[in-house]
């Protein structure tokens, strides 16, 4: 009987321990410490420093033929700030931003309702030169897309030959590129490299620089970093965070940790059999915190998603 009850506290004393460590990895994953991250943050403030326009959408619909994919969407991104958007897969995420800078038109069938306002003025009005639209909102994809045929140097400045913008002192400009875009002190001695032979995080740093060189006010990014290891992933945040400084930049990222580290602004999405609506948006800091909406809460804990 002694022996029996030794071994029962024994295995009692290993349920416990067990029972301790589970709670321990419960403790890493729940909402405080994506609040904590988000928290630890130094928030902008809009409008405290000459930090290019703002955009803002108003009731925004979206369809692909008769499918309606996008509902009744208002947000306003302020001049200066990182916004998130997040949701589950098949919510209108990245439908919602390829609308902001008329990218949406290029799908055959698409169409769209409602205005979106770059700088006060509709994008969608008749007469707007989409072009110039293009240039003011940039537009980083979720896989790397360098022009294989062209050099690292050539492709920083495509856009400009593509726009047929003329600058003085280009080279200058190639290297203010690559410096903001993290990614001039590995690449400096192999600009006439072809862009394919740089890493997929590095490839994605050379398209962000890329974009910068026809000057955006306006940067979205579709999942950045979902194809890259977690150092390319770091030193992408690092670029957002520094490119944050002097202009607006809308992410759609399925990680909760990236948006919570790299986000002012966290927009929740979702679709419940019908089209995308955005279900809230607040401070990031709030949306892992104290979340208005039920649906909202269970998916920044993982309870859906």
């Amino acid at each position: 009987m002694g022996i029996e009850s030794t071994d029962d506290n024994g295995i009692q004393e290993q349920h416990n321990n067990d029972k301790a460590v589970e709670k321990k990895m419960q403790t890493q994953v729940t909402p405080s410490s994506l609040a904590t991250v988000a928290g630890n943050r130094e928030v902008r403030v809009p409008g405290s420093e000459m930090l290019g326009i703002g955009l803002e959408t108003r009731g925004v619909h979206a369809w692909f033929g008769k499918k309606h994919v996008l509902a009744d969407v208002s947000l306003d991104f302020a001049a200066g700030t990182v916004t998130a958007l997040i949701g589950p897969s098949g919510c209108g995420k990245s439908t919602f931003l390829r609308t902001l800078n008329r990218m949406h038109e290029f799908i055959p069938t698409a169409a769209l309702a409602g205005q979106v306002l770059l700088d006060g003025r509709d994008i969608y009005a008749p007469g707007t030169d989409v072009t110039k639209i293009r240039l003011n909102v940039g537009m980083v994809f979720q896989k790397p897309n360098p022009f294989p045929s062209m050099t690292i140097g050539q492709n920083v400045l495509s856009g400009l030959k593509l726009a047929q913008l003329k600058r003085s002192n280009t080279d200058d400009l190639m290297q203010s590129c690559l410096e903001r875009a993290g990614l001039w002190s590995e690449v400096k001695d192999r600009l006439n490299e072809h862009g394919g032979a740089l890493s997929g995080g590095q490839q994605q740093r050379l398209c962000i620089a890329r974009s910068l060189a026809v000057e955006p006010q306006v940067l979205l990014m579709d999942e950045p970093c979902s194809a890259l290891d977690p150092g390319s992933t770091f030193r992408i945040e690092q670029t957002i965070s520094d490119l944050a400084k002097t202009m607006t930049i809308i992410i759609v990222t399925h990680n909760m940790q990236q948006a919570a580290r790299v986000s002012d602004y966290t927009a929740f999405f979702l679709s419940d059999g019908g089209p995308g609506v955005m279900v809230e948006v607040a401070p990031t800091s709030k949306i892992f915190s104290a979340p208005i909406d039920k649906r909202t809460e269970d998916y920044v804990t993982g309870r859906f998603g």
